[in-house]
């Protein structure tokens, strides 16, 4: 099974922000990510992450959250493709796309 799970997360509180400034809050999420060893791609709007099950999915989700637990109110928007029987999708269904339209989109 595959479950991408795409999500933002940020603290929109002042006790957590400097200014307009939440990209210190969101490396600290992302450098928890790469530390689990999960696959994950960053994108200007939120992350992509890819796991074998819908728990570690929840629990990247979690991870997130204790980076910014200390943080009096934090926004978080999360979406789901979950697919049996594949893998690999993170890289595959970009692969996918480039393929139809005959060019190599983001390199």
């Amino acid at each position: 099974m595959s479950v991408l799970l795409e999500f933002s997360m940020f603290p929109t509180s002042d006790n957590c922000r400097e200014g307009s400034s939440v990209s210190k809050q969101v490396a600290k999420i992302i450098d928890a990510i790469d530390k689990s060893g999960v696959a994950y791609q960053l994108t200007p709007m939120g992350t992509v992450v890819e796991t074998e099950t819908m728990r570690e999915a929840l629990d990247i989700i979690a991870l997130a959250y204790e980076q910014v637990k200390d943080c009096d109110r934090v926004y978080s928007s999360l979406k789901l493709d979950i697919r049996q029987n594949t893998e690999n999708r993170l890289k595959t269904k970009i692969e996918s796309v480039e393929k139809n339209i005959g060019r190599t989109v983001n390199k």
